[in-house]
């Protein structure tokens, strides 16, 4: 399978000066099973910039690339992750997907980051709320920290996924060296328990589109926060999403974003036309009401398993957090 064609702006120049990165959600899982090896080389090899997964720890103490705490889902197997052995027991499993994979551990994503071929390559790692964060972060930086100049070839290109406010400050203190994105639904939680702790924000789609997501869209640019919306697999929400100047999308079909921008370096303004002023009014769930009562509900169930959200005071000491390396970067100028 041949990538998809890089965004150059050589050919045909149009008012499109660049696009959101491509990370892959759970890699390429459109096409292979979800956070598996063969996921995320796909994705890498069609062309993104990164790669999305999650972290579970079993009762060994290997940090897993799984997203849900069971799993029955996605497997040949059943049970909890954080009650079984990963050795002798959960790496035996296979994806129920074909092509049927192992799930892979934090080390291997981690080993097919730093092959030379993959050095541009950036990981968002979504931490899950039954997570133990002592445990997860402490586990996660001697891992990190195995790597030859970790603090320049590696940590710069994680992003930690937080949820729940209870992490904010064992990563602080654990992984000073990895930058802390929150991902959420709503932009009032965002500002309220993130803002001063996080550079980026991974932010439901939907949650973007009304005018609470307008005005925190604009709040970030002003302060030079980033901005990633998930997961985008529709044509129309990439397109519009790419008007929004977002750092990245994270969607399941690599391949079709990819393919996608190539069409916007072309002509950016036919492109763009797919879109209007009334796209915010095309489906229930980008209405504030959906929105409210959706974000609600996750909150609810993030507070049930994660216990209650309080502030986190700023620390006095933090360490600066190296920015990740350039790479082929894209936006729509404001107002495209």
């Amino acid at each position: 399978m041949s990538p998809a064609p890089k965004p150059t702006l050589e050919r045909n120049p149009s008012s499109l000066e660049r696009v959101p990165l491509c990370w892959g959600h759970r890699g390429a899982s459109a096409a292979f099973p979800e956070n598996t090896l063969a996921s995320f080389e796909a994705a890498i090899r069609d062309g993104a910039e990164g790669i999305e997964s999650d972290v579970h720890i079993s009762a060994d103490g290997e940090i897993l690339v799984f997203h849900d705490p069971r799993v029955d889902r996605t497997t040949d197997g059943t049970g909890r992750i954080a009650t079984q052995n990963y050795h002798g027991g959960l790496d035996q499993l296979r994806t129920v997907q074909a092509p049927h994979q192992k799930i892979p551990l934090l080390r291997e994503t981690l080993d097919l980051l730093m092959q030379p071929a993959n050095e541009h390559v950036l990981l968002n790692i979504d931490v899950k709320v039954d997570n133990d964060p002592e445990r997860l972060f402490t586990i996660m930086k001697d891992i990190i920290s195995s790597y030859p100049d970790f603090e320049t070839k590696l940590a710069p290109r994680l992003l930690l996924g937080l949820w729940h406010p209870k992490y904010v400050e064992p990563a602080q203190r654990l992984l000073p060296d990895v930058r802390r994105a929150h991902i959420g639904m709503s932009p009032a939680l965002a500002r309220k328990y993130f803002w001063d702790a996080c550079c980026t924000f991974s932010m439901s789609f939907a949650s973007m589109v009304n005018s609470e997501g307008a005005s925190f869209r604009d709040e970030c640019r002003k302060a030079g926060k980033e901005i990633t919306v998930w997961t985008v697999n529709d044509r129309r929400e990439m397109i519009e999403a790419t008007k929004w100047g977002v750092k990245a999308i994270l969607t399941d079909r690599t391949k079709a974003l990819l393919e996608l921008r190539h069409e916007m370096e072309q002509d950016w303004d036919k492109v763009a036309k797919e879109t209007s002023s009334l796209f915010s009014w095309t489906s229930f769930w980008y209405l504030g009401i959906a929105n409210y009562l959706i974000s609600s509900w996750e909150a609810y169930l993030l507070t049930k398993v994660g216990g209650a959200f309080y502030p986190v005071p700023p620390s006095p000491t933090l360490k600066p957090v190296a920015a990740p390396p350039p790479v082929p970067a894209v936006v729509a100028k404001v107002g495209a």
